[in-house]
């Protein structure tokens, strides 16, 4: 299940410490993907559409923080480029 918050609190950013992770951006595009293990980001710019494999849609957007689970299979459907910090666990 595809964890979401919307517009976290900025203590909550610098608790984890977010925003030393990696950046990761992609351009309007769909593909399949699958998490190997678990994932923490939080979404710098742009808007995906991520739709687990047999699950529902959830929209991800700038200001969101976001934990993907490990072994989710998924489709993304980045409608506006997304930039995002990134931290795997």
């Amino acid at each position: 299940m595809i964890q979401v918050e919307h517009n976290p609190q900025e203590s909550r950013i610098k608790a984890l410490d977010a925003r030393s992770w990696p950046i990761w951006t992609c351009e309007v595009s769909e593909f399949a993907w699958t998490y190997d293990s678990k994932e923490t980001c939080y979404i710098l710019e742009g808007e995906v559409t991520v739709t687990p494999d047999g699950g529902e849609s959830v929209t991800i957007k700038a200001g969101d923080l976001v934990v993907f689970p490990a072994g989710m299979s998924c489709r993304w459907n980045v409608v506006k480029p997304i930039k995002k910090h990134y931290q795997f666990a």
